[in-house]
């Protein structure tokens, strides 16, 4: 190797360390923006309404619930029971489906690789409802307890964790929450 050789190897060895930092980094940045747009798609299409959902009919509820406040053990009366099904179909009904229909078409953007079981008892749960609307609309008045009760502290604990959880990366792979706003 001559002298005059070593600034050319020295120039194509700076060039092509240059490029490959350049490709790793524009390796990097892509990877961060698609993982950003799921985290996006997560948050508008599935854990966002999810969330906002949870909230509206856990806030139906509690109003039902103070409206119509009931001892403990006493059976509810025609008059009450025919003022829960007004509620279940105008309120809390439609919400439930809306969630339903929201776990069946936006599964995919799952946190986790299977649905969490608090989802599924979420599902189970709407389709009962279904069922009990149903009978109602045929005259079926009978008032029939629900295999189980509605989880809907858990379902809010879940949705709401995720929904925090995912936008606490958002904020990371913005450049927020690290001194920089």
């Amino acid at each position: 190797m001559t002298p005059a050789m070593t600034p050319a190897i020295v120039t194509v060895a700076l060039a092509f360390t240059g490029y490959l930092v350049t490709y790793v980094n524009g390796l990097r940045l892509a990877q961060q923006q698609e993982r950003l747009a799921r985290v996006n798609r997560q948050l508008a299409e599935f854990y966002g309404p999810l969330l906002a959902l949870a909230e509206s009919n856990h806030r139906a509820y509690r109003t039902f619930a103070e409206l119509h406040p009931r001892p403990d053990g006493t059976p509810p009366t025609e008059e009450e029971l025919a003022e829960w099904r007004l509620w279940m179909t105008t309120v809390l009904l439609p919400n439930l489906r809306s969630i339903r229909d929201i776990l069946t078409t936006k599964a995919d953007l799952l946190s986790e690789p299977d649905v969490p079981e608090i989802l599924q008892e979420v599902y189970a749960h709407a389709a009962w409802d279904e069922v009990a609307a149903a009978r109602w609309q045929q005259g079926d008045l009978a008032h029939r307890p629900l295999p189980k009760p509605f989880p809907a502290t858990e379902f809010r604990r879940y949705v709401k964790g995720e929904f925090e959880r995912l936008k606490r990366e958002q904020a990371g792979l913005l450049g927020k929450g690290r001194g920089r706003e």
